[in-house]
């Protein structure tokens, strides 16, 4: 089994406003469609953790015809390390070989990409896979089971970013030609060019 962890907890400072809810375009959210393309994956366990306004984020979801689950972070001030471990507890069990964690601020991966990182994965076992390109790391990035421990005693200040790197190898690497796995959406103006860009692509332009 090989379950996601989507990492939707913080306050969206940047933003100035939940990005979990923002909405793009065919009445997607940034949340939704994060979630879809992991399911056109055919990843079948989902786990969303939230923090911030996780009522109007769990209450979306309701009327939405996916299947997910959520874990709800109360420490998620604490940093990105708690959400984490957060979903660890709630997808680690006896037969799950890895996770897959990717950010809510991270909307426009495809599900090529998604496929291609669990493919890797199956491939080599590395124990970190991730998409690259041009020097640059994206998401989802693929954690084997072995890891699970080192993050549950990595320091809090450093975040996971510690034990990925010490553990990326070039068998874990896959290079991806898919701008959105590499885009994190942050600040308003990031997200109208989104917007703007999803327009124009629905338009043909």
């Amino acid at each position: 089994m090989l379950p996601a962890i989507v990492l939707a907890a913080g306050r969206s400072t940047r933003m100035g406003r939940a990005k979990a809810l923002l909405p793009l375009a065919h009445g997607e959210t940034f949340l939704s469609r994060v979630v879809h393309t992991l399911h056109d994956a055919e990843v079948d366990d989902i786990v969303v953790v939230v923090g911030h306004e996780p009522d109007a984020i769990v209450a979306d979801f309701e009327r939405r015809p996916i299947p997910v689950r959520f874990a709800i972070n109360h420490d998620f001030d604490a940093g990105q390390l708690t959400s984490l471990l957060a979903g660890l507890r709630v997808v680690d069990r006896p037969g799950v070989v890895a996770a897959l964690v990717t950010l809510v601020d991270v909307p426009l991966v495809a599900a090529s990409t998604v496929r291609a990182v669990v493919d890797r994965y199956r491939r080599t076992r590395a124990p970190i896979v991730r998409p690259v390109r041009d020097g640059r790391h994206g998401h989802p990035v693929l954690i084997d089971r072995a890891l699970f421990g080192e993050l549950r005693a990595a320091d809090p200040a450093h975040g996971a970013k510690a034990v990925v790197r010490a553990h990326a190898s070039a068998a874990g690497d896959v290079e991806l030609d898919d701008e959105g796995a590499f885009r994190d959406v942050d600040t308003p103006e990031e997200y109208a060019r989104v917007l703007a860009e999803l327009g124009r692509a629905h338009l043909g332009g």
